[in-house]
């Protein structure tokens, strides 16, 4: 997979692409991983769905990361 998304955290934006994804998270490579926060909101660009997320690990620019159910 090769899809343009975003991060978003605190009114910051930054773009991202997504590698994989499942039902319960996805693989994500950013420009650099030291800007993306522990938890974020991944927005996909194709059609603007937003999923809160939670950083799992970190492996230079790509990030696994676990979808957050919202209370």
């Amino acid at each position: 997979m090769n899809e343009p998304a975003y991060v978003s955290s605190g009114g910051s934006v930054m773009s991202c692409t997504v590698r994989n994804i499942s039902p319960e998270g996805a693989a994500i490579d950013v420009e650099n991983a030291a800007f993306v926060p522990a938890r974020f909101r991944l927005v996909m660009a194709s059609d603007s769905s937003v999923r809160e997320c939670r950083v799992v690990w970190i492996q230079r620019n790509r990030i696994g990361l676990t979808f957050v159910a919202v209370p």
